[in-house]
């Protein structure tokens, strides 16, 4: 229900992930900042440019994956279905707001730190519709929860949602897994040690104040270089974080990204290598709170199968009819 920030993308990965050996999946996202228009499928010719930052990134994680693009998703829809008639899942990427699309489950996320309930509709707050429409989520996620939320707390805040009876709660946290070089080389070494550096975070990201906590727990100094969220770079920007970096007293300083900038600064391989930038990126993924990762997979895995009985029983129905 919020514009940004609360964790959408690593929430599709962790399905992409749950799903993608088990069924035929796909992921439909409207490629919000791309360049082009209408319906895409994401290839190996894919930049996110083209087919906008998230989709890049899902694609260039799971190139096994089916990913693709359309403003409209009910034009979308049929196209995805029509080139790979084996689909049996669609994740729709940030579509709570879509009416024209009737999901069958709907997952609505919502911040631990500004929860949809303590919000207000745009201009007073950052919600897209009135709060009363949590209604329509079948699971509720409270996402970037500190990892040892207490049991007390989890109430408390289920309390605050009161949650329809046909509605299940979860809470979720960041996980950041190890850095590794944006381009490789053997000259770009993964720092072992971040306490004895520097950093410069360079971010296009809706909400970057968790990662910058994060590093400054662990890092020297950190430094930002913030931009809007899906922002396109251009070589301004780059001299901007190359000063930046530059500017930095110290010989053990470095620059680290997201995974989402990342794909968008994938085209300037060339211009950070010529300018021996070293550039990292600092992976994320959702993990969950106490046992609710079982609870929720379950919730996913047991709507599949029942959707997909039925739909094989329809298909007799037909067949004999």
């Amino acid at each position: 229900m919020s514009v940004g920030g609360t964790g959408k993308s690593p929430h599709i990965e962790y399905l992409i992930q749950l799903l993608k050996y088990r069924y035929q999946i796909g992921t439909l996202s409207r490629g919000y900042g791309r360049k082009s228009h209408g319906f895409l499928i994401a290839d190996q010719a894919a930049t996110a440019a083209a087919v906008g930052d998230e989709p890049m990134l899902f694609h260039v994680k799971h190139p096994d994956v089916l990913v693709t693009v359309a403003e409209e998703r009910v034009i979308g829809i049929p196209r995805m279905v029509a080139a790979h008639p084996a689909l049996d899942v669609i994740l729709l990427d940030d579509a709570y707001q879509h009416r024209r699309i009737r999901p069958g489950l709907s997952v609505l996320l919502t911040e631990y730190d500004a929860p949809f309930w303590r919000d207000h509709p745009l201009p007073q707050g950052w919600l897209r519709e009135g709060r009363s429409h949590y209604h329509r989520a079948d699971i509720i996620i409270v996402t970037k929860c500190p990892p040892s939320i207490t049991a007390a707390d989890r109430q408390r805040i289920i309390s605050e949602i009161s949650p329809f009876a046909y509605q299940h709660v979860y809470f979720s946290y960041i996980e950041y897994g190890p850095l590794y070089p944006l381009f490789r080389t053997e000259q770009m070494q993964v720092p072992v040690d971040l306490r004895q550096q520097d950093v410069v975070l360079v971010t296009g990201i809706a909400s970057h104040e968790k990662l910058a906590h994060h590093l400054e727990q662990i890092a020297g100094k950190v430094y930002l270089s913030t931009f809007k969220d899906h922002h396109t770079y251009d070589v301004y920007d780059l001299e901007r974080i190359r000063d930046t970096y530059r500017n930095i007293q110290s010989d053990r300083k470095v620059i680290i990204t997201t995974e989402k900038d990342a794909v968008r600064l994938w085209p300037f391989r060339s211009w950070f290598l010529e300018n021996n930038i070293p550039i990292f990126v600092q992976p994320i993924r959702v993990a969950f709170a106490g046992d609710d990762a079982a609870s929720f997979d379950a919730d996913i895995i047991r709507y599949i199968e029942i959707t997909r009985g039925k739909n094989i029983d329809q298909q007799i129905n037909h067949t004999i009819a």
